[in-house]
């Protein structure tokens, strides 16, 4: 990447690349950007896509990558989103890590930097893929700037009371069938704390995916993509053997419209910061008392056991007491 340095009132850019250094002088930056870019593009020999703006690059990326990921609609909205900023108006030969460093400052100050994060990654992979093999650019300014800071995960614990007041507001029955929306809201609700899947595995199940009798289910793990095989709590099966066994899965509703019933249920509860996802980590952290962190990392679907970790918390009194 060229560097620029301000000397007085002009601007240097400055370019180093296998061995050559070249440097000049001029009245504004913008001017020193350009110079430095075409200097690049000479001594790379790739000037392809100069004239590319960003905004090409994210309609391309949506059409040719995106829509073939598992989190496409993610994506697509998101690619719309960034699509609309000042930021896609910049060419490939414009564009500088000062550039994205100023949209990332701004854009901390509307979302949080989790948000941020997940933002930065997407733009990064559509400049990787501009490099790789489209030939638009022969860098990724992403990799220049700093990130936020990671927020720390939540840790949000589920009383057992708070799961009373939720269950009796979406009218929770121990003998009723679910069959409503609100009722099959509930099921997830309770389902995740008890097996820790996530909210998409739960609703993306089919009933040839449900083997009561053996006790465990088949999913398609929504991070990787991994097939995997989740035991079933005696409580898990109980609440799957009361659902219809209608259409091709149990839940045959939106996981948006599980979300607003949820948060609704939660507000009426008058209860504070409950998510319906808190459900898996609830279901972590109580089957972390249960099974060892290699076995709870093959029913969750982690690749790396140290990320469980945290769930992993007994106190000096209770690892004393399981040496008896």
């Amino acid at each position: 990447m060229p560097t620029y340095r301000k000397v007085k009132n002009r601007w240097r850019a400055e370019v180093r690349l296998k061995g050559k250094y070249k440097s000049k002088t001029f009245s504004t930056k913008a001017e020193a950007r350009e110079w430095a870019t075409d200097v690049e593009s000479t001594l790379t020999g790739k000037r392809e896509g100069s004239a590319h703006l960003i905004r090409d690059a994210f309609e391309r990326y949506a059409r040719e990558v995106s829509m073939d990921k598992k989190g496409a609609k993610w994506e697509l909205v998101r690619l719309n989103l960034l699509g609309r900023y000042d930021l896609a108006d910049v060419s490939f030969a414009h564009l500088a890590a000062e550039d994205l460093a100023v949209w990332r400052d701004w854009r901390l100050r509307e979302v949080s930097g989790a948000t941020v994060n997940r933002e930065l990654n997407l733009i990064s992979s559509v400049f990787e893929r501009a490099r790789k093999e489209w030939g638009w650019c022969v860098s990724n300014p992403v990799r220049d700037i700093s990130r936020p800071k990671k927020p720390r995960p939540r840790d949000r614990r589920i009383s057992d009371e708070e799961i009373e007041r939720v269950l009796c507001v979406l009218g929770y029955d121990e003998n009723d069938e679910a069959t409503t929306c609100q009722q099959l809201t509930r099921v997830l609700f309770l389902l995740g704390i008890e097996t820790a899947m996530r909210r998409g595995e739960m609703m993306a199940l089919r009933w040839s995916d449900i083997h009561l009798q053996q006790r465990y289910v088949s999913i398609v793990d929504s991070k990787n993509l991994d097939q995997r095989d989740v035991p079933l709590t005696t409580r898990a099966v109980e609440l799957l053997e009361r659902l219809t066994q209608e259409g091709e899965g149990p839940f045959s509703f939106s996981s948006d419209t599980a979300s607003t019933l949820f948060r609704r249920a939660v507000k009426k509860a008058e209860i504070d910061g409950l998510r319906l996802h808190d459900s898996r980590h609830e279901g972590l952290t109580r089957l972390a008392r249960k099974l060892d962190v290699l076995d709870l990392a093959r029913m969750v679907g982690h690749r790396n056991p140290r990320s469980l970790m945290i769930y992993y918390n007994a106190t000096v009194s209770e690892i004393a007491s399981r040496l008896d």
